[in-house]
């Protein structure tokens, strides 16, 4: 089984018990679903995570690359599934909370986006992410001083969106006074 290389980076380990194989380890898995998506292979991607055992199904990379594979196919009501689950099982953990309300916002749910957002743990405030994204919910509900006041303050923290807004069809209501 050995060809010069560990046998960790292989995609099948030698359990030294008569040459019974064992599954993938789980950084592995994650790793060929991460390879999987990048190759616009969604399907082969999501069969690589089924394939993790029960004692790691839940596990927080598990359930955010699922998540990250589901919005990536625009699997919106799945992907908001996945973010339930994230919530309860890592309710401090901002991914359930910012990646939900993006879900709910592309279903056309924008109350709710923001309310979800709004409802979420204080970690959430050290993330520029969550005030640039109540800023365009905040735009696209109408209430402008709002989305100028959270859209300004997720460019203190992160210039990248500075950017981002340039080009956000949410902002285009406030885009000349950014």
């Amino acid at each position: 089984m050995r060809r010069g290389g560990d046998t960790e980076k292989m995609a099948v380990e030698n359990t030294e018990a008569g040459g019974i194989f064992a599954p993938m380890s789980l950084d592995r898995t994650l790793l060929a679903a991460q390879g999987y998506i990048e190759l616009d292979m969604p399907k082969e991607a999501l069969e690589e995570l089924d394939s993790v055992g029960p004692e790691h199904c839940e596990d927080d990379a598990v359930l955010r690359m699922r998540l990250f594979i589901l919005m990536k196919t625009q699997a919106w009501d799945e992907a908001l599934a996945v973010c339930r689950r994230l919530r309860e099982l890592y309710p401090e953990a901002a991914a359930g909370y910012i990646h939900g309300a993006f879900c709910l916002h592309e279903e056309g749910r924008t109350a709710e986006a923001r309310d979800l957002l709004l409802s979420g743990p204080p970690c959430l405030e050290d993330e520029a992410t969550y005030f640039y994204n109540l800023g365009c919910y905040s735009a696209v509900l109408g209430d402008l001083d709002a989305a100028r006041d959270y859209v300004q303050t997720s460019f203190v923290m992160d210039d990248k969106f500075r950017e981002i807004a340039k080009l956000d069809p949410d902002l285009k209501s406030i885009r000349a006074e950014l």
